[in-house]
């Protein structure tokens, strides 16, 4: 597949949705964009009109499934959508795979198909890098940024460094994630999963945090090998309205293990509710 140009700032029609309902708090919606079928998982029910948007980008060769924990804690106040990025999940998977630009900007012409103007973004990992190439390149569709277990260190941004970094993070997962990523790789592909090992590993995310012009909300685990108390502090330095909030005992997928945790900083912080600080630790004890 070429390249996905940049979408504009307005909806366009939907070329196919099509609903799946499904028990529970979330159901499959399958849309057509740029020929490519794209799977979330969105708000059973028909949430408030005024409710605000809030999509959950997944990190690094995953599906949406590891974010439904804290989907399901969310949606009974928001608009809740877990899109599996194009190459993951559900999704179709085009060749060549998406770079990290092209998923920003499919991501947005999703957006454009399923009738979303503006929206907040709470990514995982990966899902963070998306998310600031994403606030560049569509400013406008961007309105809050949530970036839980924001990827990749600069000072160990190297393969081994962190495939060590993960090993170490290990025992502060739930062994059952295990199961839905190695579930996830083999649906993508080897050389699909590597690649974006790669992408993520070759982006310098720290030259585009000064222009992400949205409050935004950096969240790391105590106990996360993979974003050190330095890295955190560099990030929230380089981004120009920010807060921070450390969850006690967390490892790397609060998302998943302590989705309790992210709901709460979530909805504090698009209430307002947070003190404007640029420290702040949210004790879960």
């Amino acid at each position: 597949m070429g390249h996905i140009g940049r979408c504009v700032d307005q909806p366009n029609p939907v070329k196919r949705m099509n609903m799946n309902r499904q028990k529970g708090k979330l159901r499959s919606l399958y849309t057509t964009v740029e020929g490519l079928s794209i799977h979330a998982r969105i708000s059973a029910e028909i949430p408030p009109k005024d409710a605000p948007v809030l999509i959950l980008v997944p990190g690094a060769g995953l599906s949406g499934r590891y974010m439904i924990p804290t989907a399901e804690q969310l949606v009974p106040d928001y608009q809740v959508y877990v899109p599996d990025l194009p190459g993951f999940g559900d999704s179709d998977k085009p060749e060549p795979p998406l770079n990290l630009s092209e998923l920003a900007d499919i991501l947005c012409k999703w957006m454009d198909a399923v009738g979303i103007e503006q929206a907040t973004m709470l990514g995982n990992s990966l899902g963070c890098q998306i998310i600031v190439e994403f606030a560049v390149r569509h400013p406008n569709r961007l309105e809050r940024a949530i970036l839980q277990g924001p990827t990749v260190d600069r000072h160990a941004r190297t393969f081994y460094q962190q495939l060590w970094c993960l090993i170490l993070d290990a025992p502060n997962e739930a062994p059952s994630q295990a199961l839905i990523q190695i579930e996830d790789y083999w649906k993508a592909g080897f050389a699909r999963v590597i690649h974006t090992f790669q992408m993520a590993l070759s982006d310098a995310v720290e030259e585009k945090l000064p222009h992400v012009n949205v409050p935004t909300l950096v969240v790391r685990g105590e106990n996360d090998t993979l974003v050190s108390p330095q890295w955190a502090e560099e990030i929230v330095s380089l981004l120009p309205n920010s807060q921070f909030v450390e969850i006690a005992d967390g490892g790397h997928t609060l998302n998943y293990k302590m989705p309790e945790a992210v709901a709460k900083v979530t909805r504090a912080f698009l209430n307002g509710t947070q003190p404007h600080l640029k420290k702040q630790k949210e004790l879960t004890r």
